[in-house]
């Protein structure tokens, strides 16, 4: 990585290791066979996909059956919803319900309205409060005799604050107890792999998506979790890789260095944690006691150790961003599947920021190769940048309000 520039968007995605790149180079040129052929050069492949699979299972303590590879959360969250939709449709002719958070990741929250508008499902959106966080007694009113599915992101993108997952999962197997037909649980765990605890058993957990790309692995290649026994169909035809549930031919290479980021994260995973958390609460202190008018969007404690979101005054996010990008500091004003959209942050405006709070906001998202003194020239170039935006923006606001007169 340039040392020249202060990298701080590890949320959006991470560099891939070095380990994992060596791990995979071979299978570029040397070992390229299809791993679905059946001669030697495929099942060499194969052999190489199905250690990577044996490494997810074991990470995530599930069989290795019910590992699902995809081109990534995004997939895995798409196949999650409409897979487990489909295969409902066999079978009854009741519209289903589906219960999610106001502040899924986009391709949680646009799958679902689509399937809405298109009157495939009934929706129903779990408020969270200023601090980030679901209550459970609002889940627990959402609830209905037709209810489906229960999708809760473990981990927010934008200001990651951390769902309580394992204690849904808990009220849910409560309540299939009692009932004929079960609710299945899903969690978009993209942003939580790399510092929670992902063992599915204990989250209760039917469905879970992750990405190789926001744990030191390459883009485009992920996981979804399917519990053994989940009413699930495949949502793209073809041939029958990934036990018929993802047609395509897979990609080996990626698979393969999925593998070994997950086997490097299994062994260094609380080492990291540790590392970053203190570097986050050092970076909030700092920006909290240096800055006014700021404020951290999200519970202080009920959080990843990896993000901060902050809400500057008087001042627009894109502005920040690019003058940030401009004195070479690499932030986000959200998730950057929606950096194109000039519209307030949908997650923002789900913990009750008004639109011009939420359109100041600036995602800062920490990794394992974060250091002290990046927080502290980064933090040194926010105050100037930030003393430049509102003098500018006071001034445009002393000739507006000039020419109402």
């Amino acid at each position: 990585m340039d040392t020249k520039k202060i990298y701080l968007d590890y949320a959006a995605t991470t560099p891939v290791d070095a380990e994992v790149l060596k791990t995979m180079l071979p299978y570029f040129s040397e070992e390229f066979g299809n791993a679905s052929s059946l001669h030697s050069f495929g099942r060499n492949v194969m052999d190489a996909v199905n250690d990577a699979r044996k490494k997810s299972a074991h990470f995530l303590k599930c069989l290795e059956e019910e590992i699902v590879f995809t081109s990534g959360s995004t997939e895995s969250n798409n196949l999650a919803i409409k897979g487990v939709l489909r295969a409902y449709e066999k079978n009854n002719t009741e519209i289903p319900h589906v219960i999610i958070t106001m502040f899924e990741h986009n391709c949680v929250l646009k799958t679902c309205q689509r399937l809405e508008k298109e009157g495939k499902i009934e929706l129903t959106f779990l408020p969270v409060y200023a601090d980030g966080i679901i209550k459970i007694v609002d889940l627990e009113k959402a609830l209905k005799k037709n209810t489906l599915l229960v999708s809760a992101m473990y981990v927010n993108n934008e200001i990651g604050t951390v769902q309580p997952i394992a204690q849904i999962g808990k009220i849910l197997a409560k309540v299939n107890t009692k009932r004929e037909k079960k609710i299945l649980f899903h969690t978009d765990a993209t942003q939580a792999v790399a510092y929670f605890d992902t063992n599915v058993k204990k989250l209760g957990v039917d469905l879970l998506s992750m990405s190789a790309h926001k744990i030191y692995g390459p883009k485009g290649v992920g996981i979804l979790y399917v519990k053994k026994g989940t009413l699930i169909t495949r949502i793209q035809d073809g041939g029958a890789q990934e036990f018929a549930m993802r047609s395509g031919t897979l990609n080996s290479t990626g698979i393969i260095g999925l593998g070994k980021a997950i086997e490097l994260l299994e062994n260094n995973k609380q080492k990291e944690i540790k590392k970053i958390q203190d570097l986050r609460d050092y970076l909030i202190n700092k920006v909290l006691k240096e800055i006014s008018g700021v404020r951290l969007n999200g519970s202080r404690k009920k959080r990843s150790p990896s993000i901060a979101n902050f809400s500057f005054s008087n001042v627009e996010g894109e502005s920040l961003l690019l003058y940030l990008d401009a004195n070479g500091v690499a932030c986000s004003t959200g998730s950057a599947c929606s950096s194109g959209s000039l519209n307030p942050s949908h997650v923002l405006l789900a913990i009750g920021l008004k639109p011009e709070q939420a359109h100041g906001s600036l995602r800062v998202s920490l990794g394992k190769y974060t250091t002290k003194k990046e927080l502290i020239d980064f933090v040194s170039k926010l105050k100037k940048v930030l003393e430049k935006l509102r003098k500018v923006s006071g001034e445009l606001l002393k000739e507006y309000y000039a020419k109402k007169k």
